[in-house]
């Protein structure tokens, strides 16, 4: 296939492109920036000048396209709003461009919008929210099934780790562990975080394209659920600061933007999604992928 990705000079876009090339696919990643395109170029891909928010920028590399991988998305957390309503706008664009054509669109959402709905319930790929943020695009992509449009939704864990992860919600925690010398959780720590490795989400985005079948949820989960105590505590340890936890109140101090995510239950299975593709990650969970010298290293300036 010649697949059009969006997102793919970002994290997850860094393991799809090499997995789509492996596979024999062609890739034309989508590139803002001069630094994005040179990223993807780096990465094996032909690149298509435009902007996600932008869909007249790109909407010609869709329909030249065989199927699209949607990855990109705002995650500056300035207003979540404003982004999960431009993402619906792009989302709609794709799907006109490619209603009754048959090709495969995979779109992104996130497994923490289960615990919003049932907080500390166990989350499968058939439950659903009527709406709201993130939720409103994973429901638009779904209803394009019914207009011809093989269209699939990942939902990624909260932690999608490795050492392509960058800016991920593990290194931010781990920065805000640094420079706040403890490694904090809220209350007990009893809540669940899932995981999954980035090059097995990666491998889960290509079984979807090639395979899924229309208007299907898919839960990107290796650890069904971590608790948030040990988290902190494998941080800590790795940084040689203490860990502590901290009650709610004090919760947007210590975490920012974060607070709220934190505190969240979200244990997620992903027994149908293996099922249906015969998906089964590879690479290391959560608590070994902390362990390892990747996320704790200097960086490069």
């Amino acid at each position: 296939m010649r697949v059009f990705v969006t997102g793919a000079s970002g994290h997850i876009g860094s393991a799809v492109i090499p997995e789509l090339l492996a596979a024999g696919h062609q890739v034309v990643g989508l590139a803002r920036s001069d630094a994005a395109a040179a990223a993807v170029t780096a990465r094996g891909a032909e690149v298509h000048r435009g902007d996600a928010a932008d869909p007249d920028s790109f909407l010609d590399a869709v329909a030249a396209s065989d199927g699209v991988i949607h990855l990109a998305y705002d995650h500056s957390f300035t207003d979540m709003a404003a982004a999960a309503a431009a993402d619906l706008r792009t989302v709609r664009a794709i799907g006109e461009r490619l209603a009754g054509t048959g090709k495969p669109l995979i779109g992104t959402a996130g497994t923490l919008l289960l615990a919003l709905r049932a907080n500390g319930v166990l989350g499968f790929e058939h439950d659903t929210l009527p709406g709201g943020s993130r939720a409103d695009t994973e429901n638009a992509l779904v209803a394009m099934a019914a207009d011809g449009v093989r269209t699939a939704v990942i939902r990624l864990a909260p932690l999608v780790h490795s050492d392509l992860d960058h800016h991920g919600f593990g290194p931010v925690m781990i920065g805000i562990a640094r420079q706040k010398g403890v490694a904090a959780y809220v209350g007990d720590g009893a809540n669940r975080w899932p995981a999954v490795h980035t090059r097995d989400a990666a491998r889960l985005y290509r079984l979807a394209l090639e395979s899924a079948p229309g208007g299907t949820r898919l839960h990107a989960v290796e650890d069904e659920g971590v608790p948030f105590r040990v988290i902190a505590e494998t941080i800590g340890r790795r940084l040689g600061v203490p860990t502590a936890s901290i009650g709610a109140e004090e919760a947007a101090g210590h975490f920012g933007f974060l607070a709220g995510l934190v505190q969240l239950d979200n244990p997620t299975s992903s027994e149908a999604t293996r099922k249906l593709l015969g998906w089964e990650p590879e690479h290391a969970g959560l608590v070994a992928d902390l362990e390892q010298e990747h996320y704790f290293a200097p960086r490069a300036a």
